[in-house]
This record gives C-alpha cells, structure tokens and sequence, in this order.
C-alpha cells in the first residue's frame, strides 16, 4: 500500500481519481458494511488523503447525494403500455436495490436532498401514465406503494426467521395493490 498524498491529488493520483471512481468506491463499500461509509474509508480504499475526495465532493452529504442517484438510475425503466407489468418490474427492482445495498434505504431516508427518491418518482408516474390518475389518486398511490416497499425492504433486512425472504415473496401484496388501482371504481 502506497502512502497517500495529501491535499489536490497530482500525478499519478490524479489520473485515478475521478468522481466515478469515488462514487464506485463507495458503493462497494456501502454493498459489502451495510452502511453508508466514512470518507476516511474511501479514502482509504482508493488510497488517496481523504482531502482529496473534497476535490471532487463538498462534503460527505455531496457524495451520498451522487452515489444515491447513481445507483437509483438503476432501477427499472418503464418501456411500455402494460401499466401492471411496468410496476411490478419497477418495485422488483427497487427492492432488488435495496436488498444489494444494505443502509440504502436508511442513507435515502435521512437525506435533505430528494433527488433519488425523484428518479423513483419520474418512473413510478411514467408506469402508471396509462391509468390517467388524477394528480391526487397519483400522489395516494405512490406514497401507499413506497410504504409498502419500504417495510418490505425493511422486513429482508431484519429477517431472523430462518426462511429466507426474497423480492420475489413481495409478488402477491403488489399485485393486490395493482388490482386495486385498475378496479372500475377506483
């Protein structure tokens, strides 16, 4: 291990630095402890001085903001009319997020900052476009299909039961949900 310099990264610890390598640094961290890591940490991995992270990032809220929507522009992409399929496939793979990286779901929640729960957002409305909800009845579904995702995510984490609990077990209580939002009444 190379002793990190200190201060504005120069040379050669300039060529491999880069907000993306900071960001990817991170989140294997974040996947492998379950919690957010500590700059010193990162810097430590990316064996840099940790002043040379503020190069890139104003502060540790900066690099939780990019590597939260980062790893958010992962998540499904609605691509088509089928409004249930489009959901399930969103919530599968918000949950698969929250389930690869342990402490996301917390980082995301204490955040001041609201972009990444924005992308779900952009893609949850995308999904349900073909409804023609009101911005209301749109609001309401939202909120009540993000509680659930989160106490279900919260539920993997905290299992202790001996049966394994998968984003798959989740299936049934959405499509309940989903039946609810196409009943003729609604």
């Amino acid at each position: 291990m190379t002793t990190p310099q200190r201060g504005r990264p120069k040379g050669q610890q300039a060529s491999k630095l880069s907000s993306e390598k900071i960001i990817i640094c991170a989140a294997e961290l974040l996947q492998q402890q379950g919690k957010v890591p500590s700059l010193r940490q990162v810097s430590r991995a990316l064996e840099v001085d940790p002043m040379a992270l503020y190069h890139y990032f104003d502060n540790k809220a900066a690099l939780l903001q990019a590597l939260c929507l980062q790893l958010f522009t992962q998540l499904y992409q609605p691509s088509g009319r089928d409004f249930r399929l489009q959901i399930q496939r969103l919530c599968h793979s918000y949950l698969q997020l929250l389930s690869d990286y342990p402490g996301l779901l917390e980082t995301v929640l204490s955040m001041a900052d609201s972009g990444p729960a924005q992308v779900f957002c952009q893609r949850f409305e995308q999904a349900l476009a073909p409804l023609n909800l009101s911005a209301a009845q749109q609001e309401a579904a939202r909120d009540l299909l993000v509680d659930y995702l989160h106490g279900f995510a919260l539920s993997m984490q905290c299992n202790r039961s001996g049966q394994p609990l998968t984003v798959a077990h989740s299936s049934a209580a959405i499509n309940l949900y989903l039946d609810g939002l196409s009943a003729p009444n609604r």
